[in-house]
C-alpha cells in the first residue's frame, strides 16, 4: 500500500523556507510512531532539508530526477513505476511535488490538521475528498508544549 503522511494548516501549507513552519511535538511523535520500522519515500529536496541524514529505524527512499544521485544509508529511486506493485507498505512523507506524482496511487492519507494560517510557501496538492472516507480521527493534545489545535486524520480510498 502507499501512505501519505503529512502535517498541514488550514491553508494546505506543509512546509516554508525548507522546513516545517510550525513546532508542534505532538505531531513529530505521530509521524515516528507512524512510520518506524516501514519504508519511507520522500523528494531529494525533502531529504536534503533533513541534512542529508536518513530517518532512524527505517528504510529510506529518496525518488529524484537526478540520475546520478547518490547518498549514503539510502535507496535512491527515479520513477514512480520502481515504487508501485510493491508488496510492502511505503509511507511518502514529502515533498510536495513527491505526493502530487503518488496521488492518483495512494491508498491512505494521514492527514494532521493544524488549526491556523502558518503562511507557508509549500503546499500540499488539491485532493479530491469525494474518493476518500474518514476512517479516523484522533484529537491532538493541546498544552505547554503543542500550542495549535491540532487532530490526526486518516482516510482510505473509497
Amino acid at each position: 500500500m502507499i501512505i501519505f503522511v503529512w502535517a498541514e494548516d488550514e491553508k494546505g501549507a506543509i512546509g516554508k523556507d525548507g522546513g516545517l513552519p510550525w513546532k508542534l511535538p505532538n505531531d513529530m511523535k505521530f509521524f515516528k510512531e507512524t512510520t518506524t520500522g516501514h519504508t519511507v519515500l520522500m523528494g531529494r529536496k525533502t531529504f536534503e532539508s533533513m541534512g542529508n541524514r536518513p530517518l532512524p529505524n527505517r528504510q529510506n527512499l529518496i525518488m529524484t530526477r537526478q540520475l546520478d544521485y547518490q547518498a549514503d544509508g539510502v535507496t535512491v529511486v527515479h520513477h514512480l513505476d520502481d515504487i508501485v506493485g510493491n508488496s510492502e507498505d511505503i509511507y511518502v512523507i514529502g515533498g510536495s511535488e513527491i505526493f502530487k506524482q503518488f496521488m492518483p496511487v495512494v491508498d491512505v492519507l494521514w492527514q494532521t490538521k493544524i488549526a491556523g494560517d502558518f503562511d507557508g510557501d509549500t503546499f500540499f496538492p488539491q485532493v479530491n475528498w469525494e474518493d476518500w472516507q474518514l476512517v479516523e480521527k484522533i484529537p491532538g493534545i493541546r498544552d505547554e508544549k503543542n500550542k495549535h489545535d491540532h487532530e490526526f486524520l486518516k482516510y482510505i480510498r473509497k
